[in-house]
């Protein structure tokens, strides 16, 4: 895979990295390559090496360059995704795990990777078992990415919480969240996204040693110079990436265009 495209920006905002990539797709072979860097180094001394895997659009040219990318130790990482629909099944489109399947798992010979599922019987039951997978995946690398409405996971301003003391939990979609997904095409009306989720909560989140967040698009626009500049609060959950020791945000032209004068560019 190609190196990084010179045409590339980057800045920096408190501990927060920003680069800006001239397409999606080359946004997310950056954001891929800084994955597998990290998989490789991890891999070299670690057993096991536990990944948090977003889904969504955001996150369809990063992982289609992340599976691409050669000597990455499949073998040895145990995956986990942030989120997923309650009742949605599992042959339906919008299905994280079928997404995580198709785009993932089914590409790459890798070691583990332990699925949510929304249609369990008992969702609050569910998000205690896989409470404890993540525990025991102990996840150091996380690919995410930030909502229209600014949410980290499923974790729309509405239940966000920076202290949360459950690491997964069953939560209500708000408005913009569902909008999203019907926007994004994994739904054709609003009344066919479910009200709730399963989600890994923002501190679980936040323990992750590094974060790799993907944000392509100009939908992101607006959401992306709030979260940069607006007071860290749970009225824009993403605004708490900027407290995180390790945390690179990939954005293209079209996600970074409404970040024209602002103070942190160069």
């Amino acid at each position: 895979m190609a190196a990084v495209d010179e045409k590339a920006r980057f800045f920096q905002i408190g501990n927060l990295a920003v680069e800006i990539h001239p397409s999606a797709k080359s946004m997310g072979e950056a954001a891929a390559l800084a994955a597998a860097d990290t998989i490789k180094r991890l891999g070299l001394t670690q057993e096991a090496v536990g990944v948090i895997f977003a889904t969504g659009a955001s996150q369809l040219d990063t992982l289609e360059a992340l599976t691409r990318i050669e000597g990455i130790p499949w073998n040895r990482v145990q995956g986990v995704h942030l989120d997923e629909y309650v009742g949605l099944p599992l042959e339906h489109f919008a299905s994280f795990r079928r997404y995580l399947r198709e785009n993932l798992t089914q590409k790459v010979d890798i070691g583990a990777f332990y699925e949510l599922d929304g249609t369990a019987t008992d969702p609050n039951h569910s998000c205690r078992l896989y409470a404890e997978v993540l525990r025991s995946v102990n996840p150091q690398l996380c690919l995410l990415g930030i909502g229209e409405n600014g949410h980290l996971a499923f974790m729309d301003p509405a239940v966000a919480d920076f202290n949360d003391p459950q690491d997964v939990k069953v939560v209500k979609l708000d408005a913009a969240c569902r909008a999203q997904q019907v926007a994004e095409g994994w739904f054709n009306t609003l009344e066919e996204v479910p009200d709730n989720a399963l989600s890994i909560t923002i501190p679980a989140i936040l323990r992750v040693p590094r974060l790799i967040v993907s944000v392509p698009g100009v939908r992101k626009a607006a959401i992306i110079r709030r979260t940069l500049a607006e007071a860290i609060s749970t009225n824009c959950p993403a605004t708490i990436l900027r407290t995180h020791p390790n945390v690179t945000v990939y954005l293209d032209e079209e996600s970074a265009s409404e970040l024209d004068g602002f103070a942190g560019q160069s």
